[in-house]
């Protein structure tokens, strides 16, 4: 999921791989219960009249519309979209028909700060804010699942970075290194 393992450089470990939390999808799963719901309704209540097959076909690509828009775009968005932590860099990949992928050194990573709002603590995602010192500055990145444990993980990868010693997630002799998640 959004960096394959042929991509990594020599002694780069996958440490966490990632997308965003399961909540984004609420409400296009609410707008696909409302649509199809609304469109049931539509075709049965419908009465009989001279071009009620037009208008039942009407109903229909109104409906597929709008379920293109609002459900499966979002879901699209959502499945394309990936954060990997690897020992070297953080990278995200988004998109649907063009990608974009932008790689994060850990050696350009100031500052790493996350927020949570009461919502979202009670979800266990949250906002992460990652700052570096290349062209793109400050990148924020929305609806992450398990936010602490990321951000703990990015922290252990940073010390490593900055110590010359990429960290490995599932060395034993490594003083912090617990296995880890996926």
């Amino acid at each position: 999921m959004g960096l394959p393992d042929h991509h990594l450089t020599e002694g780069e470990r996958r440490i966490r791989s990632f997308r965003p939390h399961w909540k984004r999808l609420a409400v296009p799963f609410l707008a696909l219960l409302l649509i199809a719901a609304a469109s049931g309704a539509a075709m049965y209540f419908m009465p009989s009249f001279a071009y009620e097959g037009y208008a039942r076909v009407a109903v229909a690509v109104v409906s597929v519309g709008l379920l293109t828009v609002w459900t499966f775009v979002p879901y699209l968005q959502w499945r394309n979209t990936a954060y990997v932590l690897t020992s070297h860099r953080l990278t995200i990949s988004t998109g649907v028909l063009n990608t974009s992928h932008d790689d994060i050194p850990m050696s350009k990573v100031n500052t790493v700060s996350a927020d949570q709002t009461l919502w979202e603590r009670l979800f266990g995602c949250g906002t992460l804010y990652v700052e570096s010192a290349g062209e793109q500055g400050r990148v924020t990145l929305r609806d992450i699942p398990r936010i602490q444990e990321v951000r703990a993980e990015l922290f252990q990868a940073l010390d490593a970075a900055a110590d010359g010693d990429p960290v490995d997630p599932a060395d034993p002799a490594d003083p912090g290194g617990e296995v880890r998640r996926r």
